[in-house]
């Protein structure tokens, strides 16, 4: 047992959506005392570091309600019911870049925000990259652009604060620690 475990004792969903679930726990406080606890239950995402032959990386461009502006964004989704993140991240891989992977990675699981989400992205790097002829389509409602990024000039677009995505400045960091060209 974590000797700062907050034991609950009532969990009320108050929302139950598409993509999470709102949910208000009252706990009890290592030291006794009653407390709330707003949480967001997601099921889980995979994000990919798609690095082409010649040490560029693929990713996507889009419009993120949630902040009002478009991110630049390494390729990624949500973890369907049941579906292993392997799974996930060559559906996903496909849908949004068109490419394929002959050589799929794990790099990291990470957690995006646990002070109030239990969501958790499993990072992949995926190379050995070749366009897929007639490439699964994407969501109906995610409109996407594709770019191929030297990872140099990534890394300098996240130092100028042109990369603002978590788990973008993640990949390519990673991509830089390890050496990653290709």
């Amino acid at each position: 047992m974590d000797k700062f475990e907050e034991r609950t004792i009532h969990t009320e969903t108050v929302y139950d959506g598409k993509i999470i679930r709102l949910e208000i726990d009252d706990v009890i406080l290592p030291d006794g005392k009653p407390s709330k606890r707003e949480l967001v239950r997601h099921p889980g995402a995979v994000a990919l570091i798609p690095i082409t032959d010649d040490g560029k990386i693929v990713m996507v461009e889009q419009y993120r309600k949630a902040l009002g502006t478009t991110l630049l964004e390494v390729p990624a989704g949500k973890l369907e019911p049941g579906e292993a993140p392997e799974v996930t991240a060559r559906r996903e891989l496909e849908e949004e870049t068109g490419y394929s992977s002959d050589k799929l990675e794990p790099v990291m699981t990470f957690a995006t925000s646990p002070g109030f989400a239990d969501e958790t992205i499993h990072l992949f790097a995926a190379t050995g990259l070749h366009k897929v002829d007639n490439p699964a389509q994407g969501d109906e409602d995610e409109f996407v652009e594709l770019l191929e990024i030297p990872l140099e000039e990534a890394v300098v677009m996240l130092d100028e604060g042109q990369i603002r995505d978590a788990k973008t400045a993640f990949a390519i960091l990673w991509a830089e620690r390890s050496g990653r060209r290709k």
